[in-house]
């Protein structure tokens, strides 16, 4: 991109060079920074409309703080692209994604200013407060920013931290970035006058003075807190953060530079725990991703004159689409169904279902151990709870999957999308462990479904049966196999070959690659090649154990492959099975290596972990070369 478009911000190569500047010239900065940011996000995809509504903010941490020393943790961390291209990643912005390029959320391998990586929710507070003490403690002086939206404040975790932070003697400060209200009238320029009285040193000084004199009479001082509580009231929201000890400053609003620097600077003075409530938009300065930002949240590319627009041809139809259109059609039939998702509605196919049917429809926000617990209490009451949930975030609510679902054998559906690799969101939104983190727990069986059609086929099998079952589908398309409209199950563990083997049992060469979900379409190919016994497993727990010994008596090597964790997974409790029914045959199992995987290309990426036909093909003969060695 020429830097003749973005003078001032051609000179910026790190915030010291940003400290460097006049006030004056902050707002120029930030209409280049935004008109860069849609540049380069239009290029290459990625989150647009929670990093246009951060720009002034992410200005303004950096002029105020002295980062890296000072640490910004950034809750979720998919609106740090600003911070990304101030903190000298600018010319890297085209990477932005891709394979060896940059993430899409913090990194601390990736950068000194990015202090803790990020990309679930509701983890800021908590680390921030870690930082803060630890400074404590090593007697350094340094401030600790934690910067979360008002989505990620409805985690418990995040008020966990807040009840533990209101009583820390440290330089915490936490901003809330709430885009979810609107800048009304009372957020404007009384507002910011008052926003930065109250975060002034002479504010701070006659409350806590008046607070004193006050204290040796109990009533008065009881009539003091409840005015000043009665005063701030008329200008923000709650007192909610003051009752967990947080001084209270705010609502600003988050794109004016001339509210938000004084305050800052006045707050980082106050010591104790502060609580910054700023009031941002998403997709600010681009009126399209104003008017819609969910659909600016994760664009692919396009073109920002035009804006996204409609693909010409029609898209594959997705396994979350699949999913969504079953629980519709399964809530039709059956008045049990409820659905619940943690704030993820779009993503987890819900829309259609909430227009349908709001009174059986539960979005808990981001509270996965809730949803989780949430729903063992409906099953209990004669309901068929179907959790939509991703795979990574599944991860949360593992005690509440064991003790209050499994273990008292609730009739609960988790529907978990995003299982095996996700492309470009990387290592952090991976599905790489649900079969592993499944498989070990009593009453917990796991279904693989290998296409779309599949997919709806054992989400009805899921829901026919009365104990949890969780159901793994990954992100995007499959083979674009046409889904039956009906609601036909899939017999309950049972697996089915697709493609026999014609090499005579007396060659010791017969082989059997045993496929969990939609890797079934590579093995296929590879089956077809060379000359491989296909199954398609469709189960990971219970396995088709009476499949599984009659394979192994016929066949000289089992290959097994899924899109998950080799350690603990679906080709581990192959070789539990085997070993179990005392049967001893040479197994390859193939998966996702004990390595966090990185982002990229989905197809790029299955490639370089050996899981296309190639790699499949290749792995075979490397292990049958060993063997006979």
């Amino acid at each position: 991109m020429p830097t003749s478009a973005h003078p001032l911000l051609s000179s910026i190569a790190s915030p010291a060079d940003l400290r460097l500047l006049s006030r004056e010239q902050l707002k120029t900065l930030a209409d280049e920074l935004r008109a860069y940011l849609l540049t380069s996000v239009s290029q290459t995809g990625g989150h647009l409309s929670s990093n246009l509504g951060t720009v002034e903010l992410t200005v303004a941490l950096h002029y105020v703080f002295n980062t890296p020393n000072d640490r910004l943790v950034w809750d979720v961390g998919h609106q740090t692209y600003p911070h990304k291209i101030l903190t000298g990643r600018r010319d890297r912005m085209d990477s932005l994604r891709q394979l060896g390029g940059l993430s899409g959320f913090p990194q601390r391998t990736e950068s000194e200013f990015d202090s803790f990586g990020t990309a679930h929710s509701s983890t800021s507070i908590s680390a921030a407060l870690g930082m803060a003490l630890a400074a404590k403690i090593k007697g350094e002086e340094r401030h600790s920013v934690a910067i979360i939206g008002d989505g990620a404040m409805t985690a418990g975790m995040a008020f966990e931290a807040l009840n533990n932070a209101g009583v820390a003697d440290c330089n915490l400060l936490v901003i809330l970035n709430d885009n979810d209200m609107s800048i009304s009238p009372p957020v404007g320029a009384l507002n910011r006058y008052l926003a930065q009285l109250m975060s002034g040193q002479f504010y701070a000084a006659a409350k806590n003075a008046g607070k004193q004199v006050l204290k040796v009479a109990p009533p008065l001082f009881e009539l003091a807190k409840r005015f000043e509580e009665h005063a701030k009231g008329m200008v923000v929201p709650a007192t909610l953060f003051e009752k967990f000890g947080f001084n209270y400053v705010g609502p600003i609003d988050g794109h004016d530079l001339e509210s938000l620097i004084p305050t800052l600077e006045n707050v980082k003075h106050l010591k104790g725990p502060q609580f910054l409530h700023v009031v941002t938009k998403k997709g600010n300065g681009y009126k399209l991703a104003e008017a819609d930002p969910v659909a600016y949240h994760g664009p692919s590319k396009f073109d920002p004159s035009i804006g996204i627009q409609k693909a010409s041809t029609p898209a594959k139809t997705t396994f979350t689409q699949v999913f969504g259109q079953w629980l519709c059609d399964m809530a039709a039939k059956d008045e049990r169904l409820v659905g619940i998702t943690p704030a993820m509605r779009e993503g987890s196919g819900l829309v259609e279902f909430e227009q349908r049917f709001p009174s059986r429809y539960f979005d808990v926000g981001i509270a996965e151990q809730h949803a989780v617990t949430f729903a063992a209490g409906l099953a209990c009451e004669g309901l068929k709870p179907v959790v939509a949930i991703y795979s990574t975030f599944l991860q949360r609510a593992y005690d509440q999957l064991i003790h209050d679902v499994a273990l008292q054998n609730l009739p609960v559906v988790f529907a978990l999308d995003r299982a095996g690799l996700v492309g470009a969101d990387g290592a952090t939104h991976a599905g790489a462990y649900d079969i592993a983190f499944l498989h070990c727990i009593p009453n917990m069986s796991i279904a693989c479904p290998a296409d779309e059609n599949e997919c709806r086929q054992l989400l009805t099998s899921a829901f026919e049966q009365n104990h949890p079952v969780a159901v793994r589908y990954p992100r995007g398309a499959g083979a674009g196999v046409a889904v039956d409209p009906s609601l036909q199950a899939l017999p309950f563990g049972k697996a089915q070959i697709r493609l026999h083997s014609n090499a005579p049992a007396t060659s010791h060469q017969k082989i059997a690659i045993l496929a969990f979900g939609t890797l079934l379409q590579p093995a296929l190919t590879v089956g077809e090649k060379l000359d491989c016994t296909v199954v398609n497993m469709r189960w990971a727990k219970p396995l088709d154990t009476d499949m599984l010994q009659q394979i192994a008596g016929s066949h000289d090597l089992l290959v097994t492959i899924e899109e998950g964790c080799i350690m603990g997974g679906a080709g581990s409790a192959v070789n539990e099975a085997l070993q179990a029914a005392g049967l001893t045959k040479p197994v390859l199992n193939l998966g996702l290596p004990d390595v966090f995987i990185e982002h990229g290309d989905h197809a790029q990426l299955l490639a370089l972990q050996g899981l296309d036909a190639a790699g499949i093909e290749a792995s075979i003969h490397a292990f049958r070369a060993k063997s006979k060695a």
